[in-house]
């Protein structure tokens, strides 16, 4: 029991801090509609509510809880491709994909790859290999962990099938064994998005509950990669550049996209100048790489170099800006006269352009900003940059982008749209695939909604900007003002506490905590012209007669200090630096 100032007893410890949060500390899980629901259900926080002190619903584990609801959403999304045959010859039952993958959207890449990889006879990737109907030879085309990561998989499911034969055929055992462990990843991902999210916690709600995982989180492995960028992000916010890097490293080993945070760090270090701990990071990252890939490069260097040719080789995919123009306006394309097998040069070259032209105009944007971006918003940048230009956007793609938009632009009425559009993108791209003769959505039509979702993602970086150029209107930067460790908090080791905050930031406090603090000083200037009217000492009196010089009351100074969040601290330092 501790006792308070009134006398009374209080059941539960008292917190250190017992001043009253300001509007900008009552975080709740979204703005927006999600506001709206919350005033509707329980009305707004009050002014003394104590926050936090629930023992058991964090809001770690409210948000757990949603990751997963949706992955178990995300998987009966997939139920429908495990259905199996029931032959009476005597042959082994296999999927019954007769065209259902299509039409039920339950289309997933790793179940018809458990056999063509080889991974269903114990094959070990990168050095099995295949022979397609043109005669082309294939390897696993995947990067060494994300191969390996498939290879154990199947081993599990194998020694699964050996100790307990009946039930699911193999396949499916194999799908569940990868959903179960790609669905731990994700909740990873979230973790580490929740503890990076600094004083905003309630945001990383818009990445568990996104309904992007319904269609996507067991489409591919990407949430292999997901889960090593979002810790590798928490380990840069924790000031850990080194083991950073290394789970960086690894990231890269799983897929690509995550070696793009690199360029947001390098963005912040040229501006602050600091690129040592940079340096150990990338440092760091090279070496875990090399440790995953040299085994396979040096053992396996065909079935290692699958990844890379494939990419090269690959035309543009239908969720591409390139195929979208070429289907919308007849045009053949870059590469329209190439032979069959070989790389098409010119969009390679093109969409590598696009690519180093938009990172070039995210640096521009990252040092000519009066407030140096948050690295969530950097990365945000490029990864959506790197997408848009991209002959490949692979419908799991869009995933990568979700961690990142949590922390870049925490905004339900931004953030929402997009999901939900790209969500249901996965419902007509399987109509597209299944064909206009099987009822399929006609190809145009397709075409048009992938334009719509690119546009959707472009008006996200579009905020992001303006909120690079107006820092006043971010969030978090708003709900992490007057914090020692500065308000972007992934910024580790390159964050800068004595940056100064863009003026318009201060100001934008509320017109009621305006009017209160300029009653007060008001209120105690009037005080003070009145005390001294009453003091003031008779014509010819003496120094002896003299009152003592006056005194701030704390009347006034209470009036004033009370109610102080960060934001109001930054504004009264602005206008009274000696406070």
């Amino acid at each position: 029991m501790a006792v308070l100032s009134n006398g009374r007893l209080s059941p539960l410890p008292l917190d250190e801090d017992l001043r009253s949060l300001s509007p900008q500390e009552r975080v709740r899980p979204g703005d927006g509609p999600a506001a709206a629901v919350l005033d509707a259900w329980g009305g707004p926080v009050g002014r003394h509510a104590a926050v936090g002190r629930q023992r058991f619903w964090t809001p770690l584990r409210v948000i757990m809880l949603f990751a997963v609801i949706f992955l178990a959403f995300g998987f009966f999304s997939k139920a429908g491709c495990l259905e199996t045959t029931h032959p009476t010859d005597g042959s082994q039952p296999g999927l019954l994909w007769d065209g259902r993958q299509y039409y039920k959207a339950c289309y997933a890449d790793p179940l018809p790859l458990y056999s063509i990889e080889g991974l269903s006879k114990g094959a070990f990737p990168y050095k099995y290999s295949w022979t397609t109907e043109t005669g082309e030879e294939r390897f696993m085309e995947y990067p060494v962990l994300s191969g390996m990561f498939q290879y154990v998989t199947a081993q599990g499911a194998q020694a699964w099938q050996a100790v307990f034969p009946g039930g699911p055929i193999e396949v499916v055992k194999y799908f569940v064994l990868g959903a179960v462990l790609l669905a731990i990843l994700w909740m990873v991902a979230v973790w580490a998005t929740y503890r990076s999210a600094g004083r905003r916690p309630w945001d990383t709600l818009l990445m568990a509950a996104s309904p992007l995982v319904i269609f996507q989180a067991f489409t591919n492995y990407d949430l292999l990669a997901i889960a090593f960028a979002s810790v590798a992000l928490l380990l840069w916010a924790r000031r850990r550049p080194v083991w950073a890097g290394v789970v960086l490293g690894l990231g890269v080993a799983a897929k690509l996209y995550p070696l793009f945070l690199v360029g947001a760090l390098l963005v912040v270090a040229i501006r602050r100048r600091r690129f040592v701990e940079l340096g150990k990071s990338v440092a760091a990252a090279v070496i875990a790489w090399l440790v995953v890939n040299l085994p396979i490069m040096i053992g396996f260097p065909t079935g290692w170099r699958e990844f890379f040719r494939l990419n090269s080789d690959r035309p543009a995919n239908p969720e591409s800006i390139y195929a979208a123009i070429q289907v919308l306006t007849g045009w053949a394309g870059f590469d329209a006269g190439r032979a069959a097998g070989e790389a098409p040069a010119t969009l390679n070259m093109v969409s590598l352009v696009l690519f180093a032209l938009g990172c070039v105009a995210v640096l521009v944007i990252g040092l000519t900003a009066a407030t140096t971006p948050r690295i969530a918003q950097l990365a945000f940048l490029i990864v959506a940059i790197f997408l848009l230009t991209n002959k490949v956007w692979s419908p799991q793609y869009s995933l990568w982008l979700v961690p990142l938009a949590v922390l870049a632009v925490p905004r339900v009425k931004v953030l929402l749209p997009w999901m939900a559009f790209d969500a249901l993108l996965w419902i007509a791209h399987m109509s597209y695939f299944h064909g206009v003769a099987n009822k399929g959505i006609d190809p145009e039509l397709f075409h048009v909604l992938v334009l719509a979702r690119n546009l959707l993602v472009v008006a996200v970086c579009v905020v992001v900007i303006v909120e690079i150029y107006r820092p006043d209107l971010d969030m978090v930067r708003r709900s992490h003002a007057g914090d020692p460790a500065g308000t972007d908090p992934l910024a580790g080791v390159l964050a800068d506490p004595r940056e100064p905050l863009v003026t318009g930031l201060a100001r934008r406090r509320d017109a009621s905590g305006d009017a209160r603090d300029r009653a007060a000083r008001d209120g105690a200037a009037r005080d003070g012209d009145a005390r001294e009217s009453a003091t003031a000492p008779p014509a010819g009196a003496g120094p002896a007669d003299a009152p003592a010089a006056a005194t701030p009351t704390a009347t006034g100074a209470a009036a004033i200090d009370n109610d102080d969040g960060p934001l109001d601290y930054v504004a009264d330092h602005e206008e009274n630096p000696t406070r």
